[in-house]
């Protein structure tokens, strides 16, 4: 996700739309999100702030399937800049979706993250973001929306909206590409004007490489706020579910990477 704000900015540790995919009950994922910022804000976003230009920024997702409608999991995002090593300390997340989301024509679900951050990354030491989850797909075609909110607590408070959509295809087994966007409006009440406001479209491909779901998409600043050119890739893996045999499931659901999963072997549910 793509923050900056007078008071608050986050490192583009987290760049992906949700699509209520979770992991199995009782699995363990891991992915690693890397950002790279070719051509991004020279500016700090406030005092002692980091500018994202020239910025390397992630984080290690570690995530637990509690039932087949509910996920947690721990982030530890950090920056990468002018060779220092930066940690926005942690976040902690619960997600609940439609049971099976991958198998559906329509899913949704709703996410709650709770941030303690460090100085350089914000104003604010606590932050919460809300996520919806809105999706359709087909055989072909799907199309998702995140309608975020993220509150920062504190002197600096602020509620911010900061939608985000995906829209992909399917071009073959483990192969789809398409669009996703990201925008910060500002605070909710007072949108900034839009030349202020961040709007960030990624052309993005979504395949598996070996054992590994890999995400990986390119993306332009529409305004002056935006950063104007950044990298990001997500890689996955999905641990065998305990007591269940290798070869049960043709592919391993990894959260958000590769929405189609199962696509292609079995139909979709309402």
């Amino acid at each position: 996700m793509l923050l900056a704000s007078v008071q608050a900015v986050r490192a583009t540790d987290e760049i992906q739309v949700y699509n209520a995919g979770i992991a199995e009950t009782g699995q363990f994922t891991i992915q690693q999100h890397l950002n790279y910022v070719a051509l991004g804000q020279k500016d700090p976003p406030f005092p002692g702030g980091l500018a994202s230009n020239h910025s390397l920024n992630g984080t290690p997702e570690f995530a637990y399937g509690v039932t087949d409608w509910w996920e947690v999991g721990l982030y530890l995002p950090f920056s990468i800049q002018d060779q220092r090593f930066y940690s926005d300390a942690f976040k902690l997340r619960t997600l609940f979706v439609s049971p099976h989301a991958e198998q559906r024509n329509f899913f949704y679900g709703v996410n709650f993250e709770f941030s303690n951050e460090t100085p350089p990354f914000s104003q604010s030491r606590f932050a919460m973001e809300i996520r919806p989850i809105i999706g359709v797909r087909n055989s072909d075609y799907e199309f998702i929306v995140n309608p975020i909110v993220d509150f920062h607590f504190g002197k600096f408070a602020e509620q911010h909206f900061t939608p985000a959509a995906r829209i992909a295809r399917k071009f073959g087994d483990d192969l789809f590409a398409g669009f996703e966007y990201y925008s910060d409006l500002g605070q909710i009440g007072s949108f900034d004007r839009l030349a202020d406001q961040q709007h960030t479209l990624f052309a993005v491909t979504d395949f598996k490489a070996g054992v590994f779901d890999v995400n990986f998409g390119v993306g332009y600043g529409l305004t002056p706020a935006s950063d104007r050119l950044v990298v990001k890739t997500i890689i996955g893996y999905a641990f065998p579910v305990p007591g269940q045999k290798s070869d049960a499931h043709p592919r391993m659901n990894s959260g958000p990477v590769n929405p189609f999963t199962h696509a292609a072997t079995r139909g979709f549910q309402p």
